[in-house]
């Protein structure tokens, strides 16, 4: 009867007759089976990346976009994100649990409010190895995983002397060629003149 007082406090609770105790036993077993039957309602999570290719030159700065959004679930500071790359060598992780992962590595960083469903990728001074299709990767509180269809970033090489878009080794590379072809026009046309030369000193003698 004390249980059932607590159960429900200022309700005119009969403790005699074998019937009132069999509803009470009733109302007490559906009240405490009520939890069990609740179950939090699964998280429906749209990652969304944009746009599905990224052009950069050779260090400018580059924005990787990720966007969340979950209509039963405003708020998503919750979730865990990750960043990775994928190349020739294989998966880079480049972001944790909202966190860079890279050794001593300032210049990829997350950007954007995760409440807000911002979780995009910020890159610093790009260079040619950055290259590669960046995922990014939702953990949900309830362990499941969600990922976007990814980007394809492509660097451009820098302008290099005279407009061309190549490295410097290629151009000198080039100078030196023309310069070798000059060199080597002097030496074939040296001894010829050589020759002239001695021909008009032997007219003019004569």
């Amino acid at each position: 009867s004390a249980v059932l007082f607590s159960l429900f406090p200022g309700a005119d609770v009969g403790v005699t007759g074998g019937g009132a105790n069999r509803e009470n036993a009733a109302a007490v077993t559906h009240v405490t089976a009520q939890p069990l039957l609740w179950t939090p309602e699964p998280w429906n999570l749209l990652v969304t990346q944009t746009p599905a290719k990224e052009k950069a030159k050779e260090g400018e700065t580059v924005v990787l976009n990720c966007h969340l959004n979950s209509p039963q679930h405003p708020s998503l500071t919750d979730l865990m994100v990750k960043w990775y790359k994928e190349d020739e060598k294989g998966q880079m992780d480049l972001l944790e649990k909202n966190v860079t992962v890279l050794p001593n590595n300032s210049r990829v960083f997350m950007s954007g409010d995760l409440s807000q469903g911002d979780v995009s990728l910020v890159i610093l001074n790009v260079t040619t190895s950055d290259h590669g299709i960046y995922f990014c990767e939702v953990t949900l509180p309830d362990g499941k995983v969600v990922t976007g269809d990814g980007t394809k970033l492509r660097i451009r090489r820098a302008l290099g002397l005279f407009g061309i878009e190549e490295s410097i080794g290629t151009i000198i590379g080039v100078v030196a060629a023309g310069i070798g072809g000059i060199v080597v026009l002097i030496i074939v046309l040296t001894p010829q003149l050589r020759k002239c030369t001695l021909c008009m000193r032997q007219e003019s003698r004569q």
